[in-house]
């Protein structure tokens, strides 16, 4: 399944990045490098301690995911129905504190996910569960780039 995922993703990564580059030339490298050095910082700050998935820490995480899931999907409902939820996409203030908002929470699943890996490791868990932990890092990674390439647009419109 991961891997049937993984394709289906990157097809539409690359749809997406192709919409953007059009917009903003040169808009996927620089996407690309930013997700690539702040997955490499966590990476770091992880594997040195400095952030570590405490039950707390863990639960805020979740919690904030939930949420914006939530708000994503009662503002895409909503645009469905014509209201405008401006806050989302434009290059306000408030629209490029929420995408640092938002990249600072897809960077804080990924310490979640290297948790993940590190403890399926740990405890012996069966080789199937490695496709679960890329898998999730996976989906973490794409949407760390997908909130850098809405920064990225939102400060190229201002």
């Amino acid at each position: 399944m991961s891997p049937v995922y993984a394709v289906f993703e990157g097809v539409f990564l690359g749809a997406i990045s192709r919409v953007f580059e059009t917009l903003y030339p040169g808009i996927a490298m620089q996407a690309i490098l930013g997700t690539g050095v702040v997955t490499g910082v966590m990476l770091v700050l992880y594997r040195f301690r400095v952030i570590r998935a405490t039950p707390m820490f863990t639960k805020v995480v979740v919690a904030l995911t939930l949420a914006a899931a939530v708000m994503y999907g009662v503002a895409f409902i909503a645009m469905m129905f014509g209201a405008q939820v401006s806050f989302l996409r434009d290059a306000s203030p408030l629209g490029i504190g929420l995408s640092l908002f938002m990249i600072g929470l897809a960077a804080s699943n990924l310490i979640l996910d290297f948790d993940l890996i590190e403890k399926g490791e740990a405890s012996g868990r069966p080789k199937a569960f490695e496709w679960y932990g890329a898998f999730a890092l996976l989906v973490t990674v794409a949407w760390l780039y997908v909130e850098v390439l809405r920064l990225l647009s939102r400060l190229n419109r201002r």
